[in-house]
């Protein structure tokens, strides 16, 4: 038989009534505390708890006691019933009895520190937050005002470009922003095709596997658009920029020579271009 530590004083008859009970039962049954949390499914602190007083055992635990020790378990679960709105009450009537806290401060004597400005530090963290802020929502102004004034798409984003210079190509930078770095009336590269040892090129780079995707900028996207244009495509103006005019332009070379139409030109498309 188990040797029980004494209730709470404080505890309600009712409740007492309930987890005495309790502790008969799984004393007559001969199981451990872990070998009834195996059978219950609650662990062992947990029935600690319930059979020390501590803590009320919800219904399903005592309900899987009364299985685990082959019980009735309809007068336990009466039992719980009454406990649980004795301990119900107990916590309402606890809460009810505690003291008032009383304020830190008086309400007539609040001093400079409460009323005053925050700390130096948090105040300088909400500087910085609304300084970012600013300057983002100032940088997508800026963004959206040089898309308007050299009329390009606005989904497509002016600046900054992703640059693939080449050691044959004019400075453009990376940087610059659409209407800078070319324009429909002087276009910063200027094709030359010419066909050598069976392949086309454009004067502007001879790669054959630079990847090119939507954003990248230099003489290979100018290159590919020259032969874009060879090809009887229109790539657009012939900027050095991969746009949606261009991406459009390679698909449809990709859907004519039967390759993965994906808008994006690698070492097929380029062989197909140079063809």
């Amino acid at each position: 038989m188990s040797r029980w530590a004494a209730l709470p004083a404080e505890l309600d008859p009712r409740v007492r009534q309930l987890v005495v009970r309790l502790r008969r039962l799984k004393d007559h049954s001969g199981l451990s505390l872990r070998q009834l949390a195996a059978r219950t499914g609650y662990s062992q602190k947990s029935w600690e708890r319930y059979l020390g007083g501590r803590s009320l055992p919800p219904r399903e635990a005592v309900e899987a006691l009364a299985r685990a020790v082959d019980e009735e378990p309809t007068r336990l679960l009466a039992l719980h019933e009454v406990a649980a709105e004795a301990w119900r009450n107990g916590r309402r009537e606890a809460a009810a009895g505690e003291p008032e806290q009383e304020p830190l401060v008086a309400p007539g004597s609040l001093s400079v520190e409460a009323t005053g400005p925050r700390s130096p530090g948090r105040s300088l963290r909400v500087a910085l937050v609304a300084g970012a802020v600013a300057l983002v929502l100032a940088l997508s102004t800026a963004v959206l005002l040089v898309v308007r004034l050299s009329g390009g798409d606005p989904a497509q984003p002016a600046s900054p470009l992703v640059a693939t210079g080449g050691p044959s190509s004019p400075a453009v930078s990376a940087s610059m922003p659409h209407s800078a770095s070319a324009s429909p009336s002087a276009p910063a590269y200027t094709c030359r095709p010419e066909r050598v040892d069976g392949h086309w090129y454009a004067g502007l780079s001879r790669t054959r596997d630079a990847i090119l995707a939507g954003g990248h900028a230099g003489p290979e996207v100018a290159e590919a658009q020259c032969l874009l244009r060879r090809a009887g495509i229109s790539p657009g103006v012939i900027d050095g920029i991969f746009g949606p005019v261009t991406e459009r332009a390679v698909r449809q070379v990709q859907r004519r020579a039967g390759l993965v139409v994906d808008g994006i030109i690698g070492p097929h498309t380029w062989k197909a271009l140079r063809q």
